[in-house]
C-alpha cells in the first residue's frame, strides 16, 4: 500500500460528489487515505418539495450529505453556503476554497469538470462549471501564492499550500479511471441518503451500474467491471 495522503473532494452541491466520486473515494477510504469534503452551495435550489423554504431545505441537505459522506469514509465537510443556482468563479469563491485548501493542505484535489459536456449536459450545470473554474484557479495560482487574498495569511495564519494533483469528474478526456466494483454498493447507499432529491429512488442501483459498466469499458477494465473516470492532472 501506498503511504496514507489527504484529498479534497470540491463540489457544487450536496450530491455532486456522491453521483461523480463517492466509489473512488470509498476506495481511497478504505486504503487508509484521508478525505475531505467541500461543498460550495447547500443545495437549497434542489428538490421538489414546494411546501417547505428554502432554508429548511438547505438544513435537510446539509444533513444528509454528512451522513451519505460518512457511508464512503468520510467525516470532515466544510460547506461554503454560496446560494445554489447562482455560483460564479469569481474572487469570492477562488478565497474560500483556497482557504479551505490551505487548511486541509491536500495532496489531491477532486473536483468537477470547467469543460462543458455536450453529450451529457445534466452534468454541466452552471455551477458545476463556476466551481470547477474556481477551484482549479484556487489550485493554480491563489493557494500556493502568499500575495494572493493576502488575508488568508495576514489575518487567519493561513500558510500557503501548492497542490501536486488535480483530478476533474464528469467531464470528456478521461484519462485515469478507478474500479469501484468492490465500492459499488456503498455509493449506492451513499446516494440514497439523499432522500428528499430521489423521485425515484429505485432507478438509482440500474443507472449506476449502467454507468460504471460504460465507464469501465471506456477505460479499458474487462467486461463486468465498474468504474469511474477522471482527467488526472499534474499541478505541482
Amino acid at each position: 500500500m501506498t503511504s496514507p495522503i489527504t484529498i479534497l473532494n470540491v463540489a457544487a452541491h450536496p450530491d455532486d460528489l456522491d453521483f461523480g466520486c463517492a466509489g473512488t473515494t470509498a476506495t481511497l477510504t478504505d486504503e487508509g487515505h484521508r478525505v475531505v469534503y467541500c461543498l460550495v452551495t447547500d443545495g437549497q435550489a434542489g428538490g421538489t418539495d414546494n411546501t417547505i423554504s428554502r432554508d429548511r431545505m438547505a438544513e435537510i441537505r446539509r444533513v444528509e450529505q454528512t451522513k451519505a459522506a460518512k457511508v464512503v469514509g468520510v467525516e470532515e465537510l466544510h460547506f461554503l453556503g454560496f446560494p445554489d443556482g447562482a455560483v460564479e468563479a469569481n474572487l469570492e469563491l477562488r478565497k474560500a476554497i483556497s482557504r479551505v485548501i490551505r487548511i486541509v493542505k491536500p495532496d489531491r484535489v477532486i473536483t468537477q469538470s470547467p469543460v462543458r459536456n455536450f453529450d451529457r449536459p445534466y452534468g454541466s450545470h452552471p455551477d458545476h462549471l463556476a466551481t470547477a473554474e474556481a477551484t482549479l484557479a484556487a489550485v493554480y495560482p491563489d493557494s500556493r501564492n502568499e500575495f494572493a487574498h493576502i488575508p488568508l495569511l495576514s489575518e487567519e495564519g493561513l500558510q500557503p499550500h501548492t497542490v501536486p494533483e488535480t483530478w476533474l469528474m464528469g467531464g470528456p478526456d478521461a484519462n485515469h479511471f478507478v474500479d469501484i466494483t468492490d465500492s459499488y454498493d456503498r455509493k449506492i447507499e451513499a446516494l440514497l441518503c439523499h432522500e428528499s432529491q430521489m423521485q425515484d429512488p429505485g432507478r438509482i442501483p440500474d443507472l449506476i451500474r449502467a454507468w460504471g459498466e460504460r465507464v469501465a469499458l471506456e477505460g479499458g477494465l474487462p467486461n463486468g467491471r465498474l468504474a469511474e473516470g477522471f482527467r488526472r492532472m499534474n499541478t505541482a
